[in-house]
């Protein structure tokens, strides 16, 4: 019997894990401060993500970007364009033909310099246009005069123009969408069949959100909805939709004689009918205000960050809470001297699973989140630990899930066949990590589409050591193993009928 489970390890145990992170695999940091550190070596950044690891490599592109940012790559994660909401650059890092002079007004007059960009990091998002594999959408919002938004834009670009390095079509740039006053928080949700998107964008100090339909025959008219409770009289920090595109969070903060009420707000988002439901919140004081939040890639988690400190909130669990769980506190890390402060400030989920922070200040180092998906400590937050070869202010990228797929539990059609990136229903592409190890291991996995899995670890007396649901949409857990014995253990993955295994060795 040994022998034979041992034969059954090594036949399953050679899954290769290939697939491309495609459309967000890619993000540009930095904005020109100069060269005058010894420091640094470029004034951009160019970080290329595949399934575990990031590049990080300088680069040279035209525009700045201190804030805003909407990108696309293609589906081998090339990237495409990049913009931080004044110009659009194509791949090369020159300005795109015809993608000058995005934003006009105010965000024009005070950020579109060759410095800075837009300070307001959800201020444009880049969606596929869903009749047209050739061609995207940037939305983008401008002022006519102070921090808030006025007006947002629709710019169309179409990759089979110039050569293919992709153009802004004549007529096609600043095309008005929505005119209100809005905060700048623009973000993007697939719609359960598969196919479409839902856009949602705050109305400033009001209870309402503006939500347009993106669909083969174009843009919808904007409609309000009310969520139910009142912005208050700040800014929101990030907002987001979960990986599984079923929650909506966001963070409202009040100053009031130095303190800070702050208030995490999560709600259920139906993706067929793009209505917002199940209000809960969590309220606290904060010594000091709070801007990133982000969701793990499994959708279980939910992290908040403010300057001094990182919590992580378990959506399951949510309406329960009573208080705060910190995985982090600022360790007084100056990048790379006083008084450039690497605090915390936004957060991005890359597509390697891991979240990363950046500080407010001009800093060469972020922080990330090793294990997202992991409760409490355990999720392993490295302060100032990925150093970039450029100045890098509260740069970030607002990337949706563009691989989530349908839903048509909600009662809504699929109108595609399987989304972007097809793969065998067998092959789960099993990578574990490190193999052999002593602790434990990270295994990286893709499951069917919509569809939940199981996770077991055997001995090799088959004995159960773990077994975990796998939440559909996640590709990444943590496998803690430092209590088990030497040995060869067999991992297995089953879903929908299906299975496939392979092996991690402990010394």
């Amino acid at each position: 019997m040994r022998t034979k489970l041992i034969l059954f390890i090594f036949l399953f145990g050679n899954s290769q894990f290939c697939v491309s992170q495609g459309r967000a695999a890619n993000w540009l940091l930095g904005y020109d401060v100069g060269l005058f550190d010894t420091n640094v070596t470029s004034t951009k950044a160019f970080l290329s993500f595949d399934s575990v690891n990031v590049n990080v490599r300088p680069a040279n592109f035209t525009i700045p970007f201190l804030a805003a940012q909407a990108n696309m790559s293609d589906e081998t994660g090339n990237l495409l364009f990049v913009s931080n909401g004044c110009w659009i650059a194509d791949s090369s890092g020159s300005l795109m033909q015809n993608g000058d002079s995005l934003t006009q007004g105010g965000f024009w007059a005070s950020w579109c310099d060759p410095v800075t960009g837009i300070p307001f990091n959800q201020s444009t998002i880049a969606l596929p246009n869903p009749n047209d594999s050739n061609k995207y959408y940037l939305l983008h919002q401008a002022s006519t005069a102070g921090y808030f938004a006025t007006d947002m834009y629709f710019t169309e670009i179409d990759m089979s123009l110039n050569g293919g390095l992709g153009a802004v079509p004549i007529g096609q740039k600043n095309q008005l969408l929505l005119h209100a006053v809005q905060n700048t928080n623009v973000v993007a949700c697939k719609h359960a069949n598969g196919r479409d998107w839902w856009i949602v964008t705050f109305e400033h100090l009001t209870d309402s959100v503006f939500v347009v339909l993106l669909s083969p025959s174009g843009f919808s008219n904007p409609v309000k909805q009310s969520l139910g409770i009142s912005l208050g009289s700040r800014e929101i920090s990030q907002s987001q939709f979960s990986p599984d595109g079923k929650q909506f969070a966001y963070t409202m903060v009040e100053d009031s004689s130095s303190v800070y009420k702050t208030s995490v707000r999560l709600f259920d988002f139906d993706r067929c009918n793009g209505n917002f439901s199940n209000l809960r919140q969590f309220n606290y004081i904060e010594s000091i205000f709070t801007l990133g939040l982000m969701f793990s890639p499994s959708s279980n988690n939910l992290y908040v960050a403010s300057l001094l400190r990182l919590y992580q909130f378990n959506v399951d669990s949510f309406q329960f809470l009573t208080n705060l769980d910190t995985v982090a506190i600022y360790d007084g890390y100056y990048s790379p001297y006083p008084p450039f402060q690497s605090a915390f400030w936004l957060l991005y989920r890359a597509a390697n699973g891991k979240i990363y922070g950046t500080s407010g200040s001009g800093v060469i180092d972020l922080h990330f989140i090793n294990y997202p998906d992991s409760a409490g400590l355990a999720c392993d937050v490295q302060q100032h630990a990925l150093h970039l070869p450029c100045f890098s202010g509260r740069g970030n990228v607002n990337h949706p899930n563009y691989y989530l797929g349908c839903d048509t539990t909600l009662g809504c059609p699929c109108l595609v066949s399987t989304g972007l990136n097809e793969y065998s229903q067998h092959n789960f592409s099993i990578k574990l990590s490190p193999n052999p190890g002593s602790s434990g291991f990270e295994i990286l996995y893709l499951l069917p589409q919509n569809k939940n899995g199981i996770l077991k670890v055997y001995d090799l007396q088959g004995r159960l050591m773990d077994k975990q649901i796998l939440p559909q949409w996640s590709t990444m857990q943590h496998i803690p193993a430092s209590n088990w014995a030497p040995g060869i253990y067999q991992v297995r993955i089953e879903s929908e009928g299906y299975f496939s295994t392979n092996k991690w060795v402990k010394y």
